[in-house]
């Protein structure tokens, strides 16, 4: 499995496609904290977004935007003007088909917003390198699919509640995550982490090596033969991408896994400890807890899903 598939699916993502808003006229509105991630994008006319002690990004009709860091965000149509609470906007204006509308005279704007939560926050700090708001515009590199799915958004969020608008929602939301970090990606904005080691493919091939086998055991030698480069060159160029020696990734991203499967399953600990690549539980659980500061036992006592 590529990296970023297996990264996603340990996330077990709630995607929603919650809200549809339509502004006339001068507006500024000002939304709570949030947790993780929210997404947003502009169907028609256009507005600026920013988050706090951030500078305002305008956003044109086609453009997306993915909020990541929790703080307080507002959406204008003139950063200059005071904003409004969001929440109280929200509840005073939205109509009995979901929509969100607010001014009565002026230029249209349309937009749709929804949110991400994962299941695990230790996971979620995977995307934590991620800047306050990734901003992808229509035209630019990586930006085609956005594009394609831009009339499936509007269409989810018209208000008309068709059979299985929930799924469909949920579903867009979670391509619209996809498409964010592949153009992301694409533009290269980053210096370190897994996402800047997908730029570079023998670094991403060893990458997709060890998601795809994490039982393995690999070495340094055998990642740096598999992709063809010397042990020497492939252990500098993996931690100057990734951040981390590869083994060290390795280890970590074993802990991730294994913490995934305390929670969810009812497999013994040696189980979980061989499916992750320890022969021996006693070194998994040195490791384990060298990452989480708790014994694997422990934490699922404090995690494990009803």
């Amino acid at each position: 499995m590529d990296p970023l598939s297996d990264i996603l699916r340990l996330l077990r993502i709630d995607s929603v496609l919650s809200s549809r808003l339509e502004t006339r006229g001068p507006h500024a509105i000002r939304y709570p904290t949030y947790r993780h991630m929210k997404f947003g994008t502009v169907i028609e006319g256009s507005r600026w977004v920013w988050v706090d002690e951030e500078k305002p990004i305008r956003l044109e009709a086609g453009d997306f935007y993915l909020l990541t860091n929790g703080k307080s965000y507002s959406v204008a149509s003139d950063p200059g003007l005071e904003p409004m609470d969001g929440v109280s906007i929200f509840n005073e204006h939205i109509g009995s088909d979901g929509i969100v509308r607010y001014g009565d005279a002026g230029k249209l704007t349309v937009a749709a917003a929804g949110r991400f939560s994962f299941a695990d926050d230790r996971v979620a700090g995977l995307l934590s390198f991620l800047p306050p708001i990734v901003h992808i515009s229509k035209g630019s590199l990586g930006s085609e699919p956005l594009e394609a799915l831009l009339p499936l958004l509007s269409f989810e969020s018209n208000g008309r509640g068709a059979p299985g608008t929930f799924i469909a929602a949920s579903s867009l939301a979670n391509l619209v995550l996809v498409h964010i970090i592949r153009a992301y990606i694409a533009k290269g904005d980053f210096v370190q982490g897994w996402l800047a080691a997908m730029t570079d493919p023998k670094i991403a091939a060893s990458l997709s090596l060890m998601h795809g086998d994490v039982s393995r055991r690999w070495t340094v030698d055998l990642l740096a033969q598999a992709v063809g480069m010397s042990r020497t060159a492939f252990s500098l160029k993996f931690k100057e991408r990734v951040g981390r020696a590869p083994l060290d990734y390795l280890t970590y991203w074993r802990m991730m896994v294994a913490a995934a499967s305390l929670k969810r399953e009812h497999h013994s600990i040696a189980d979980v400890a061989y499916s992750v690549g320890y022969s021996s539980d006693t070194a998994f659980s040195i490791a384990f807890k060298r990452t989480f500061g708790i014994s694997p036992s422990s934490f699922r006592l404090q995690n494990l899903d009803p």
